[in-house]
């Protein structure tokens, strides 16, 4: 058997989050991160959104494993949901694991840890048709490991989140000489980062945002709530190292940041001076002045509990005079507009706001000098740029040109994308398509949620929905009572009784037209009343609501009634038949017992007492022909 190779894009391309891709070698799977993203404002209702769940379906039980980069929920926070239905071994890093728990935790009530395998940048696993080893990069957490699948025809390396910081602490540097040594043998493609590809400028160094950070705490005169993502452990050590240098103590708003700080504090990987961290029931008796918030929201995500705050919401904080915002992330592209949102209800609340993104370039994530760096340093066959929206695909697409790469090595995909290697003619060409939908999570419901529902909920936050309900005869064809109508988020009702009215003779002349002209048909009725709304509602307000139809029947009941007790009869009927049989049977052998017996001493007995046999057999052939 041939070699196969084929690298899918499942997830997280020509987007922000959702990451996941995937090795296929020989029957072998390796599922590369398995993350989610938070909806945008065209996701009516939508709590986050998962890769397609149908690769798992489809191609489940030849999953060898996944494989994690780090503990962010772009890497692990679609974990839940494959593994309610699928066991699949796990593997990463002691903290990227015991993160990645936390979150099953949450979603799945039982988890099986048997699933979860912890590694490190050492570690090196055999598979059947390949191996898979680890490299440590620099990110935002620490323990982050960057991905090599050693496959016949040669390696395939996948980043996850990465930059280069040389001044960052042990646990988030970046193994430069691991990556030279992975380059030593070959790189037959590079998986990259390409989130930040953008960047004109050089991150700032950690130690210059953490002296930042300390500067910000020291000039303030107020309380000072902290937003950030629970997961940026960098970030939480800086503020704990910040509250203690200026003589301020910690309070930890959500159990998301909870469970994570205590976990990390656990394993290690923060350092918390004794003392720093109060409970709820401290925050009264310490001063503003001496006081920080760390506000995480839920699942990381705190802007949302800002504004709750700012309006007086928040379950425990309310921002007053005096207080300092400070916005310890740089915000996405998609929420800058929220951002500014927030900031103007802390002002109004009389809180001020300082953004660490607008003070300083900071983020986890590598620039285009970084690719750049790691391009030359790897020298790739191919390039495939993952993990961004479709611009920064293209930037990275023309950095690698810039040092020195062919324009057709570089693949800019999307998702569901199949690139399979040709082992004989040493190339990769894109093949059939993978599962490379979006799922959509609401509530409890995975997937449920499709184009249709949503674009109900658009058109519903459009125009709202206007509601018809009336009750007809049917068997009369007549229309019992009034019409009832009401809306929402349509129009004022009290402000357009003219418009309700009117509606209400569209209605009726709809339903007299179809008792006149149509056989009757509930879904026909329906139709008209629902087309029939549409066009009046829309010539008078040029507004298109969902409109929503209710028809009763008056006789419903007495139908229902009429046809239990036919059957009832039909029931009793059969009952009686029966029984007259069984008695024909019992009558039928005396008879006949003395017909033979008198058949002896005389002829006259036998035949009549034939004769009640043969009235018994007319009676039975009457009801029989009653009942057909």
């Amino acid at each position: 058997m041939s070699d196969k190779l084929k690298i899918m894009v499942l997830s997280g391309v020509r987007e922000q989050g959702k990451d996941m891709f995937a090795v296929q070698v020989n029957d072998e799977i390796f599922v590369l991160d398995a993350g989610l993203k938070y909806p945008d404002s065209s996701l009516f209702g939508i709590d986050v959104v998962i890769p397609d769940m149908e690769f798992f379906k489809q191609y489940g039980d030849r999953v060898a494993g996944i494989f994690l980069t780090h503990g962010h929920a772009d890497s692990i926070g679609a974990l839940p949901y494959i593994l309610r239905d699928w066991d699949i071994p796990v593997f990463g890093s002691k903290l990227t694991i015991e993160l990645a728990k936390i979150d099953v935790q949450r979603e799945n009530k039982r988890r099986n840890n048997q699933l979860f395998n912890v590694i490190d940048a050492d570690t090196e696993i055999d598979f059947k048709n390949a191996s898979v080893s680890f490299f440590h990069t620099t990110h935002s957490v620490p323990d982050s490991l960057g991905i090599v699948i050693h496959a016949p025809q040669g390696q395939i390396v996948y980043t996850g989140d990465f930059k280069f910081d040389p001044s960052a602490r042990p646990a988030y540097r970046t193994d430069m000489s691991r990556l030279a040594e992975i380059a030593e043998n070959g790189v037959l493609a590079l998986l990259p980062d390409s989130s930040n590809a953008e960047a004109v400028f050089p991150n700032a160094s950690e130690n210059e945002v953490g002296t930042y950070i300390t500067n910000v705490f020291r000039n303030a005169k107020g309380r000072i709530i902290v937003a950030g993502k629970a997961s940026n452990l960098n970030r939480v050590q800086q503020v704990f190292n910040a509250a203690a240098a200026t003589g301020r103590r910690v309070l930890l708003t959500g159990r998301d940041v909870a469970k994570i700080v205590h976990t990390a504090m656990k394993l290690g990987y923060l350092e918390v001076p004794d003392g720093l961290l109060m409970k709820v029931k401290e925050l009264k008796d310490v001063p503003d002045n001496k006081t920080v918030i760390l506000e995480t929201g839920r699942m990381g995500e705190p802007l949302q509990s800002l504004q709750k705050m700012a309006n007086n919401r928040h379950r425990m904080i309310k921002i007053h005079e005096g207080d300092l915002v400070f916005i310890a992330t740089t915000p996405s592209h998609a929420v800058e507009t929220t951002v500014a949102i927030t900031s103007d209800m802390v002002y109004r609340a009389g809180g001020t706001v300082i953004e660490l993104g607008r003070n300083m370039h900071t983020s986890g994530h590598a620039t285009g000098r970084d690719l750049q760096t790691l391009i030359d340093l790897l020298k790739p066959r191919i390039l495939i740029p993952v993990i961004g929206e479709y611009r920064l695909l293209e930037a990275v697409k023309d950095l690698a040109v810039e040092t020195g790469m062919d324009p057709d090595d570089v693949y800019v995909t999307q998702n569901g994308d199949c690139l399979e290697y040709d082992t004989k003619r040493g190339q990769f060409f894109r093949g059939d398509a993978v599962p490379g939908e979006d799922t959509m999570i609401d509530g409890s419901g995975v997937g449920d949620v499709g184009n249709i529902v949503l674009r109900d909920r658009e058109v519903l936050s459009d125009d709202g929905i206007f509601i018809a309900v009336v009750t007809i005869d049917r068997k009369k064809k007549k229309i019992i009572s009034e019409p009832q109508v009401t809306s929402r988020g349509f129009v004022y009702i009290k402000a357009n009784h003219k418009l309700m009215n009117d509606s209400i003779q569209v209605i009726k002349d709809a339903i007299q037209a179809n008792f006149e002209h149509k056989k009757f048909d509930w879904t026909e009725l329906k139709q008209d009343m629902r087309s029939s709304l549409e066009k009046f509602l829309y010539k008078q307000t040029n507004r298109r609501p969902v409109v929503l139809p209710v028809v009763m029947e008056v006789n419903q009941n007495r139908h229902r009634a009429m046809q239990k007790k036919a059957e009832d009869q039909a029931a009793e009927g059969k009952e009686k038949t029966a029984k007259k049989r069984s008695n024909r049977k019992k009558q039928t052998k005396p008879a006949n017992k003395t017909a033979k017996g008198g058949a002896k001493n005389s002829k006259k007995p036998a035949q009549k007492a034939k004769k009640p046999a043969n009235k018994n057999k007319k009676k039975e052939g009457k009801a029989s022909d009653d009942k057909h």
